[in-house]
């Protein structure tokens, strides 16, 4: 019996998610989801070079057990630097996409066919050079010159790619059509038997499956699909084709079927609000996830925000925060959401600190588990806890809780870049909600382990503050 690989590409494809950026917390929700589920691999995207995509990477590198795979442009990919974005992870692969079409090759990439064609040679050669896993997606490759398909596929996998996916783009051929295509490319590229072949298609014409079914006859080990919706193919199609006809073509999945429906249903419900139209009279100024604010916005309105992001603070609070708001304002056009968080933790509910930072070990690797051993100061006695998570940041929260004895409900994490360079530092937005109230703290260090760390401690000491009193 054929195992049929699940590769999901949410995260690939969250840029064309309707009416939905994802947070860095909600990225790691959905990889964390996936992994549960057991698909094969997920597909990131490819970086243009931020340090926030770099350390989403990495953050998700140090969760996930399944393979990661991150895209890279066969055109103007930084290899080196997504690389080391995924290194860490337990199975990386990197994966060299490239338009195959004549049409994309120019329209996309500006190149005729032979540079691309170089192109995808160095940079399946250089992935190769770092990682064992590398895979070609030839991206439009059913509206490509056949010779000329056949032709960059077999450069691929001599360069080095041990997978290959092929696209259908415009997602327009019928099963047969898709079957017979995948056959041919197989006939006339002999290396193709000796690596795994993978299909993507758009579901433009709500035949992605029916497509994917005619290739899997046709030789096709793995499917290319989405945990929420996007042009492609479901999970939950996906699954339900295996599990249909899985005894008579003699296949399954590694998918953790019975939680699969629970499990995405909890990620759209996570992104539901995001979806939903937003009340204007609720707030006065359009949906609280995309909602900016100017100089010219008095303290009754930046009080009013303040409330919507879940944060009940005193009269001298908002007046705090609404000083802090009018510096920051002044020399920027607008500040959004994700600013005043920060203005609220770093102005608001300023209190003695109850539990301070002694000392902290963190260990984490592609090879063992996230731990982390803690030690908090608390008027004078040294308390130490030690906890094991999917990652660093996690194990040092369940270490902080250990200590307090308590576990207090994440509402955000954020994290942020404040400074640039090689020895950049980090800021980090901790939320903690307790007994209905939101509590924030900020964190800033060249460590981002310990700059979330600091800042669960500041949350922290507020809750405390206020039950002791």
């Amino acid at each position: 019996m054929r195992t049929i690989k699940i590769i999901d590409v949410t995260l690939r494809e969250s840029g064309s998610l309707k009416n939905t950026a994802l947070s860095f917390k909600e990225k790691l929700e959905i990889a964390r989801t996936l992994d549960r589920l057991n698909v094969d691999v997920i597909e990131l995207p490819p970086i243009s070079g931020t340090k926030a995509e770099v350390l989403t990477n990495k953050t998700i590198a140090a969760t996930v057990n399944v393979i990661l795979c991150a895209e890279v442009d066969a055109a103007s990919g930084d290899v080196e630097m997504t690389w080391n974005s995924i290194s860490a992870a337990k199975q990386p692969r990197l994966a060299v996409y490239a338009p195959v079409s004549t049409v994309q090759m120019e329209y996309a990439s500006h190149k005729k066919a032979p540079a691309m064609l170089e192109a995808v040679k160095a940079q399946v050669a250089k992935c190769k050079s770092l990682c064992e896993h590398v895979e070609f997606i030839a991206a439009d490759a059913t509206r490509a010159e056949s010779d000329f398909l056949y032709t960059i596929v077999a450069a691929a996998i001599e360069a080095g790619a041990n997978k290959i996916t092929l696209c259908d783009t415009a997602g327009v051929m019928l099963p047969n059509e898709f079957g017979s295509f995948v056959s041919s490319v197989k006939e006339n590229v002999p290396a193709l038997s000796d690596v795994k072949l993978f299909v993507q298609i758009s579901d433009h014409m709500d035949m992605g499956i029916a497509c994917a079914a005619a290739a899997i006859e046709n030789g096709a080990s793995g499917i290319k699909c989405t945990a929420l919706p996007t042009e492609f193919p479901s999970v939950e199609k996906a699954s339900r084709f295996i599990q249909t006809k899985g005894a008579d073509l003699d296949i399954a999945s590694n998918l953790r079927t019975t939680e699969l429906n629970r499990s995405v249903g909890q990620l759209k419900k996570m992104l539901q609000p995001k979806e939903e139209e937003s009340s204007f009279a609720s707030i006065g100024m359009g949906d609280i996830a995309n909602v900016t604010l100017d100089v010219n916005d008095d303290i009754s309105e930046v009080s009013k925000v303040v409330r919507q992001l879940g944060y009940d603070l005193s009269e001298e609070d908002n007046a705090k925060v609404y000083e802090a708001f009018c510096r920051v304002a002044v020399k920027k056009q607008f500040v959004g959401t994700r600013e005043l968080d920060a203005i609220v933790a770093s102005s608001a509910l300023q209190v003695p600190s109850t539990y301070r930072i002694d000392n902290y070990v963190i260990n984490s690797g592609n090879i063992i588990t996230a731990t982390a051993n803690i030690v908090l100061d608390k008027k004078g006695e040294k308390l130490r806890g030690v906890g094991v998570g999917d990652g660093p940041i996690d194990a040092a929260f369940l270490a902080i809780e250990q200590i307090i004895g308590h576990h207090y409900e994440l509402d955000d994490f954020q994290i942020q870049t404040v400074t640039e360079g090689r020895d950049a530092m980090g800021s980090a937005l901790v939320k903690l909600r307790a007994h209905g109230h939101v509590y924030s703290g900020n964190g800033i260090s060249t460590d981002i382990i310990g700059a979330s760390i600091r800042a669960y401690i500041s949350a922290l000491n507020k809750i405390v503050y206020e039950e002791e009193l």
